[in-house]
């Protein structure tokens, strides 16, 4: 069996799907554009309906797609679009189903596809944080019209290349779901450019890593412009724009992700782990979303602080102790974007209450760690926030 096949057949057995319905690109945001672009060119120009807690790379793909993003609140609980609160727009060709940090809320994913539905839109299902795992109705079924799984840079594998697209044998437009299976396997492979680059990620990071401030930086840029160094976000993908045509993997990516996809099992054991000690020493203390339970896969614990001032202050005092606390989401469309106005974002939407509040308090913790790491690293989350 090939990688590509490894690849396609290991996803299918995780879902309970046919390996035959999955697609394998070079980076999972090119699958999000050939979905979008399929999809307008098919059903005409309209809206995506999307959240604003993400990153601007989970957006950037509907614009290029030649459709609108239009965003919706987020619940609390899921960190996904608040199924109770939205309305889909009858323009509208796709919603978004956001598995944020691998939550995974099957209620909430059911009453989305039945909006998304009802007004004639197809249900996307962004697992990047998730990937092998998918919504389900109670008999297996994945409720999604169209998934996409992620294995790039800080998500789920410690792969740094490589995206997965599920399409649903049972669309019910097969004029549209011959379109989208045509284009996904029709994509070229990657370059011998970009296949260098991507095996010499790692080492490249390592030691850009070491070379201090501005330098540091100006090296990294220098790189990036000279194709040589693939960012995880390059600097036209917070101007809206993605820097290739989507690609297939090229070989290698492909045998990267079909290496790291047998140790899935035991990668999904230590995440789990370590949710589950974040939860035993920090859910009284902090604001942790409802829908963080047990020891769930994710691939961040996140939480809230009481105000914005705390969690940059918990970011910072973290990040001293050398842990790397992050920010997911803040700003909203992270890393933040050049131009609201070109992501159709608007910073002072009052519908987006909910998403703006955690936008500003929003702090995560590493899961890749072991259970006596996360519970050295909540005893200094306690002791900053002195309790």
């Amino acid at each position: 069996m090939n990688a590509h096949h490894e690849v396609t057949s290991a996803l299918a057995r995780r879902t309970g799907t046919n390996p035959a319905d999955w697609f394998l690109l070079f980076k999972a945001r090119y699958g999000m554009q050939v979905v979008f672009e399929a999809l307008r060119s098919v059903r005409g120009p309209g809206d995506v309906v999307t959240q604003a807690f993400t990153c601007a790379t989970a957006v950037d793909p509907i614009l290029v797609g030649g459709l609108h993003p239009v965003y919706a609140d987020v619940a609390r609980d899921s960190l996904a679009i608040d199924a109770g609160r939205v309305e889909v727009p009858t323009t509208a060709r796709a919603v978004v189903l956001q598995h944020t940090f691998g939550i995974v809320d099957v209620d909430n994913a059911e009453r989305l596809r039945a909006a998304a539905h009802a007004a004639g839109a197809l249900l996307v299902e962004d697992a990047a944080h998730a990937a092998g795992r998918m919504a389900t109705s109670a008999d297996g079924t994945p409720l999604a019209d169209v998934s996409i799984h992620s294995f790039g840079v800080e998500k789920l594998l410690p792969t740094r290349f490589g995206g997965a697209v599920w399409v649903s044998p049972d669309l019910a437009d097969a004029g549209l779901r011959a379109r989208l299976a045509g284009d996904l396997a029709g994509l070229p492979p990657m370059g011998a450019r970009l296949d260098l680059a991507a095996r010499t990620y790692r080492a490249q990071v390592r030691v850009l890593n070491r070379v201090p401030g501005a330098f540091g930086r100006g090296l990294r840029g220098a790189l990036t412009t000279a194709g040589i160094f693939e960012p995880a976000i390059a600097p036209v993908e917070v101007r809206g724009g993605l820097p290739y045509r989507p690609m297939a993997p090229s070989v290698w990516v492909s045998a990267q992700v079909a290496g790291a996809l047998r140790t899935l099992d035991g990668v999904e054991r230590t995440r789990g782990a370590a949710v589950a000690a974040y939860l035993h020493e920090l859910a009284e203390l902090v604001d942790v979303p409802g829908g963080v339970r047990g020891a769930a896969p994710l691939v961040r614990f996140p939480f809230f602080a009481s105000d914005g001032a705390t969690a940059e202050q918990l970011v910072a005092a973290l990040s001293r102790q050398g842990v790397y606390a992050g920010r997911w989401y803040r700003p909203a469309l992270f890393p933040g974007v050049a131009d609201p106005d070109r992501y159709g974002y608007d910073p002072s939407d009052p519908a987006l209450t909910t998403t703006h509040l955690l936008v500003e308090r929003v702090v995560n913790l590493p899961t890749r760690v072991g259970e006596s790491e996360a519970a050295r690293i909540s005893a200094l989350v306690r002791a900053e926030l002195g309790v």
